[in-house]
């Protein structure tokens, strides 16, 4: 930036390259730059510096500028999920995370998480592998042959039927094998033959 003396004022001259704390006005002249919170609200002129005015409620600037108006302040009610972490400053904008059930899918520098997701229900037939945070979604995967999930939490073995018992349903990555006591049913089907010859045998005694 190149300054000139005239009459006891200084003047701000043009320059094709402003330094690292200026911005080119509109009339090409390189003014001072506002510091955070804070916009252009008038250019520098020869005979003074940039009047900078402060960013009103829901808005904020969050690094020196030439700008003419802040920004807006971001809202944590842009979609589900989301609550306000830190509230929105002149210097800061709005910082949103995640509840609890939920993961972000979009985050920004610095409003913090911009979309959030619901965690993913593993399917029946798998279990959770790593559960959901607030950073990343739930992980799944399938049951082990000879385990099953019917609520996609945990993988339980199967159950073994005992020798008393008999399989009356395989198992599947989905349900429990299924086995059944046997049938007292069967048992006296069994001795039937025998507890009629006994009754047989009782009325011949009975009758002689």
């Amino acid at each position: 930036m190149v300054m000139i003396a005239h009459f006891g004022l200084v003047l701000v001259g043009s320059g094709s390259t402003c330094g690292p704390r200026e911005y080119t006005a509109r009339d090409g002249q390189c003014c001072p730059m506002c510091q955070e919170g804070k916009v252009v609200g008038k250019d520098c002129t020869a005979g003074s510096g940039t009047r900078c005015i402060p960013c009103e409620t829901g808005t904020y600037m969050n690094k020196p500028n030439g700008l003419p108006s802040c920004f807006s302040c971001s809202s944590c009610n842009s979609g589900p999920g989301l609550f306000i972490k830190q509230n929105c400053t002149s210097k800061s904008d709005t910082v949103c995370d995640v509840i609890g059930g939920y993961f972000c899918k979009s985050w920004t520098d610095s409003a913090g998480c911009s979309k959030a997701e619901k965690h993913s229900a593993c399917k029946p037939g798998q279990r959770i592998k790593l559960p959901g945070t607030s950073r990343n979604d739930t992980v799944c995967e399938k049951c082990e042959e000879g385990t099953f999930s019917p609520h996609g939490l945990n993988c339980t073995q199967w159950t073994q039927c005992s020798e008393s018992q008999t399989k009356v349903q395989e198992g599947s990555s989905t349900r429990d094998v299924v086995c059944s006591n046997r049938s007292m049913r069967h048992r006296y089907t069994l001795l039937a033959p025998f507890l009629g010859l006994a009754v047989a045998i009782g009325l011949l005694v009975t009758g002689v």
